[in-house]
């Protein structure tokens, strides 16, 4: 039996590859761009807005919203100037 994260994942999900929609529900989309930032993301590398957005773009087509959120809500972190990114 899947768990309410796991229902949520598979939902938005297809395949456990691309997702389908971003959900407009704070909760849900929080469990979205955490499980993003762990599945895509490693904790010890920089990555340049270009590798953001090519990551970002095989996950989803409005991947400048996506990177939004991930740095709204603390997912990822960046430098003033937007060169340089981590977890």
């Amino acid at each position: 039996m899947l768990n309410e994260e796991e229902k949520i994942i598979t939902t938005y999900f297809k395949n456990n590859e691309r997702l389908s929609l971003l959900p407009k529900k704070e909760k849900k989309k929080l469990i979205i761009l955490k499980y993003i930032r762990e599945k895509y993301f490693q904790e010890d590398l920089e990555y340049t807005e270009k590798d953001i957005n090519q990551i970002l773009k095989s996950v989803y087509g409005d991947f400048v919203t996506l990177r939004r959120d991930l740095i709204d809500y603390k997912f990822l972190n960046r430098n003033d100037d937007g060169s340089s990114y981590w977890l």
